[in-house]
């Protein structure tokens, strides 16, 4: 299995949040990216939310450096499902 990450500092916001965080199980990924979404970005758990983070992850490790570019500025609801 192919450890999979999702990465905030993809998505700019006023909180500059800088967490990424990775597993090597989808599940487990999931479950953490929307316990951060909730108690760090204030959103609510929901089957919505919960689908939008999983389209925004990605195979492998987040890099060290913060992404350029990337979803910043595309429009759409999955850059707010973070912040």
């Amino acid at each position: 299995m192919t450890r999979k990450f999702i990465d905030c500092r993809e998505f700019p916001s006023d909180m500059h949040c800088t967490v990424a965080i990775s597993a090597d199980n989808e599940d487990e990924l999931l479950q953490a990216a929307v316990d951060h979404a909730v108690s760090v970005h204030r959103h609510r758990d929901s089957p919505e939310l919960r689908q939008q983070l999983r389209q925004m992850f990605k195979d492998g490790m987040p890099p060290e450096q913060a992404p350029t570019g990337g979803q910043a500025g595309k429009a759409g609801t999955t850059s707010s499902a973070l912040h």
